[in-house]
C-alpha cells in the first residue's frame, strides 16, 4: 500500500529567503555530469542559503565560481562511469577501497553540520550517506530511468533508511519508493533544466549545410571515442562533410585529443568565453566549445555521443544521437537505456565506416531526423524539475 506523501507546491525565491528553513546545505555528487546538475541547482538557491559541494570524484570543476568545495576526492580511472563492465570492481581493486574510508570518515565528521544534505547521482552516494550515519537526505536519482530494471530490494532498503525526499526520473520509480515510506516525487527531468549555454556563436562559424555535435564524454575513454568519431567524419566525402563542433568538458585535454587523433590544436579564435579553439588537419576542422554544450547541440542536425548526461540532454532537445558500443560496455545498461531512448538513439558497432554510413543517411533525411527527434523529446521529458527541487531543498 502506498504511503501518502506531503502535498507541496513551488514557492517564490523571496518567500524562501524569508522562511525559517534550512540555511546550510551540502551537495554530494559523483561525476562531472552530476556536478554540473548540482551546480545549476545551487545557482538557483535563494539568498541567505549557504551551499557547499562535495564532489567525490574528480576536481569538481563545475563548482568553480559557484560554491566552496569540501571533502576528500578520489581520482579513479572510470570517474564514476558505470556503463563499462566491471568498472566498479576495477576501481575498488586499483585503489578505490582506499578512497572509501576517507569519504566515510569525512561524512561522519560533518554529520549534523548541515541543515540538509543533497545527493545527486546514483545509489553510491546514498550508500555513503548510510555508512556515514547521515539521514534525511534529499536524493536526486539521475541514473535510473524507470525503463528496464527498477530499484533492487537492497537499493529500496538503503534509500528508505537514508532519504527524506527523493526525486526520480519516472513516476514508476517514485511509486516504488513511496511503497517504502519515502516521500518520492517525479517532477520532470532535471537534466533538461541544467543544459549549459554560454558565450559562443555557432552561427558565425557555420559554412556547410549541416552541423554535427561531438560529445566524446569526459572520462577515461574520451580520446579513444573522439578518435573513432573523427575517423568516421574523415571517411565522408569532403563536399559532404558537415560543420563539426566538439563540446569538451573542462577536464578534457585538447592536446591529448589532438595527439590521439593526429589533429593540431589552434586558437582560441575569438574572445568568447566558450571558444576553446580548433582541432584541425587532413581537411577536417573541429570547432571546440567549453561550458556551452547547449549552444552546439541546439545547432546540430545529428549528435555523435559517448557521453552520459549530455546524451540525455541532446535527446531531450530533439536531436537524433548516434553512439557505438564496445565489447567492454555493459550490455544490461545499454538495454535499459535503449528501452527508454527507443529509435531516438542508434547504437552502432565501434567501426568508423558504419558510423559514417549512418551519419550520411541521417544528414540526407530531414524527415527521419525530425521523427527521431520527436521520440527523444517525448521519452526524456521536459524541464521544470529544478524549481520543484529547489523548493523541496529549502522548504
Amino acid at each position: 500500500m502506498s504511503t501518502p506523501t506531503r502535498r507541496w507546491k513551488p514557492i517564490s525565491a523571496t518567500a524562501l529567503a524569508d522562511s525559517a528553513g534550512p540555511k546550510r546545505l551540502l551537495f554530494i555528487s559523483n561525476g562531472y555530469g552530476e556536478d554540473s546538475i548540482a551546480a545549476a541547482i545551487i545557482r538557483r538557491l535563494p539568498q541567505g542559503v549557504i551551499a557547499e559541494a562535495y564532489p567525490t570524484i574528480g576536481d569538481g570543476h563545475a563548482y568553480h565560481g559557484v560554491c566552496r568545495v569540501v571533502g576528500p576526492r578520489a581520482a579513479m580511472a572510470s570517474e564514476g562511469w558505470r556503463n563499462v563492465k566491471g568498472s566498479l570492481w576495477r576501481d575498488l581493486m586499483s585503489g578505490g577501497f582506499m578512497t572509501v574510508l576517507p569519504g566515510i570518515a569525512f561524512g561522519r565528521r560533518i554529520r549534523g553540520h548541515y541543515d540538509r544534505v543533497i545527493v545527486v547521482g546514483d545509489i553510491v552516494g546514498v550508500a555513503g550517506s548510510f555508512f556515514s550515519g547521515i539521514s534525511d537526505i534529499v536524493y536526486l536519482d539521475v541514473y535510473k530511468t524507470g525503463f528496464g530494471r527498477l530499484y533492487s530490494p537492497l537499493e529500496r532498503w538503503l534509500i528508505g533508511r537514508t532519504t527524506d525526499i527523493a526525486f526520480c526520473r519516472s513516476d514508476k520509480l517514485a511509486e516504488a519508493l513511496r511503497n517504502e515510506g519515502v516521500d518520492a516525487r517525479f517532477a520532470g527531468n532535471v537534466m533538461m533544466d541544467t543544459v549549459t549555454h554560454g558565450d559562443y556563436d555557432v552561427a558565425a562559424r557555420r559554412r556547410a549545410p549541416h552541423a554535427v555535435a561531438l560529445l566524446p564524454g569526459s572520462r577515461q575513454f574520451t580520446p579513444e571515442s573522439f578518435v573513432l568519431q573523427v575517423e568516421a567524419l574523415s571517411l565522408m566525402a569532403p563536399d559532404q562533410r558537415p560543420d563539426v563542433f566538439l563540446a569538451a568538458a573542462p577536464s578534457v585535454s585538447l592536446e591529448q585529443l589532438g595527439r590521439a587523433a593526429g589533429l593540431a590544436v589552434r586558437g582560441p579564435m575569438t574572445g568568447e568565453a566558450g571558444d576553446g579553439g580548433e582541432l584541425g588537419g587532413d581537411g577536417l576542422n573541429v570547432h571546440v566549445v567549453r561550458n556551452a554544450a547547449g549552444n552546439v547541440i541546439a545547432a546540430a542536425d545529428v549528435v555523435l555521443s559517448q557521453a552520459g548526461t549530455a546524451t540525455i540532454q541532446a535527446l531531450g532537445m530533439g536531436k537524433p544521437v548516434l553512439t557505438f558500443m564496445n565489447a567492454r560496455d555493459r550490455r544490461s545498461r545499454f538495454r535499459d537505456e535503449s528501452a527508454l531512448f527507443g529509435e531516438a538513439r542508434t547504437v552502432l558497432p565501434p567501426d568508423a565506416e558504419a558510423i559514417a554510413v549512418s551519419l550520411e543517411k541521417l544528414l540526407a533525411d530531414p524527415e527521419e531526423r525530425a521523427r527521431r527527434g520527436a521520440i527523444g523529446r517525448g521519452r526524456i521529458g521536459g524541464p521544470g524539475a529544478i524549481e520543484a527541487i529547489v523548493s523541496a531543498i529549502v522548504e
